[in-house]
C-alpha cells in the first residue's frame, strides 16, 4: 500500500464515521475500563441493538466491579438472561472477583496483564487498551475483517488469513487516536455488512454459525433460564422445556461439568 491510497482509505473510513457513526453507544460515553470490558463481552456474538438496553441493565445492577464480585452467581445469570453464551457473564464475574482481590481494585492497563484476566482474550485485551486507554494497539474483529477484506481483498479467493489483514491494520492505525479510528472502522464495517457486502467468506477465519433452533445451545439456555429462578430436577425441566430427556440430560452433564451448575439428590441448582 502506498501512501497515496493509505490517505484515500482512511478518508473513506473516517469520512462515513463522522457523518454516519453510531456516536451516541453508551458504552463509547465512558473511560471506565470495567464498564468497556462488560460491553466488549457482551458484544460477542450478539448485535449492538440487543445489547444496549442489557448493557444499562447490567450497569444499574453492578456499577461497579466490586458489587459484580460480591454477589451470587445465579443473580449475575439472572440479570444477564436473554443474551445467551452464559460463559460470558461468568467470565466478568471472575474477571471482578481477579481485579478486585488481587489487584486491590486497580484494572491493568498493559496489554500482557490484560490477558491474564479470565475471560480476556487477545481481542478484548486490545480493545479496552484502545477504548479505555487510547493506547494503540492492533486489533480485529468481524466488522474491522469486513472493511479490510472489501477494500484490499474484494478480488481475492477464500482464504485469506487474519495475519495478512493485521500487517494492513498496523499500517493504517491512528495512533494518535486508536480510540476513535476503531470506532470508526466497526462503524464502517457494520454499513457494509448491512448493505450486503458479503466479503467475509473469504477470511479464513469465517465459519457458518450453526443453527440455534433445535441445537443443544437451545436446551441448555432453556436450563439456565428455569435455573437462574428456582432450582428443578431433571424430570421438572424436561416438562417444562420439552425436550427430549436425553438432551436434557446431556445438557445437564455439560453444565455441571462446566460448573455453572450442581446437583444435590435429584436436584439442579446454580453453583
Amino acid at each position: 500500500m502506498n501512501e497515496r491510497e493509505k490517505t484515500a482509505f482512511i478518508k473513506v473510513v473516517y469520512g462515513y464515521y463522522k457523518k454516519l457513526g453510531r456516536h451516541d453507544l453508551p458504552w463509547r460515553k465512558t473511560r471506565d475500563p470495567y464498564k468497556i470490558a462488560v460491553s466488549e463481552l457482551m458484544l460477542q456474538q450478539t448485535q449492538v441493538t440487543r445489547v444496549i438496553e442489557k448493557y444499562k441493565e447490567f450497569l444499574k445492577a453492578f456499577p461497579t466491579m466490586k458489587a459484580l464480585a460480591e454477589v451470587p452467581l445465579q443473580q449475575v445469570l439472572l440479570v444477564w438472561s436473554g443474551l445467551g453464551y452464559n460463559r460470558r457473564a461468568r467470565f466478568l464475574q471472575r474477571m471482578a472477583q481477579a481485579v478486585t482481590e488481587e489487584r486491590k481494585g486497580k484494572f491493568p492497563k498493559e496489554f500482557n496483564e490484560l490477558l491474564t484476566l479470565p475471560g480476556i482474550g487477545h481481542y478484548t485485551a486490545g480493545a479496552i487498551s484502545a477504548f479505555a486507554y487510547n493506547i494503540p494497539v492492533s486489533i480485529i474483529e468481524t466488522n474491522i475483517r469486513t472493511v479490510y477484506l472489501h477494500h484490499f481483498y474484494h478480488d481475492s479467493e477464500v482464504g485469506v488469513s487474519d495475519k495478512d489483514l493485521m500487517v494492513l491494520i498496523e499500517e493504517t492505525l491512528d495512533k494518535d487516536n486508536p480510540r476513535e479510528w476503531y470506532w470508526a472502522l466497526m462503524d464502517y464495517g457494520s454499513h457494509l455488512k448491512a448493505s450486503g457486502i458479503k466479503i467475509h467468506r473469504n477470511s479464513a477465519q469465517y465459519k457458518k454459525q450453526s443453527t440455534f433452533k433445535g441445537s443443544l445451545r437451545e436446551v441448555r439456555g432453556g436450563i439456565m433460564k428455569i435455573l437462574t429462578t428456582y432450582s428443578a430436577t431433571a424430570q421438572k425441566l424436561h416438562t417444562i422445556l420439552s425436550f427430549d430427556m436425553d438432551r436434557i440430560e446431556k445438557a445437564l452433564e455439560q453444565l455441571m461439568k462446566e460448573e455453572f451448575i450442581v446437583k444435590k439428590g435429584k436436584t439442579f441448582s446454580i453453583k
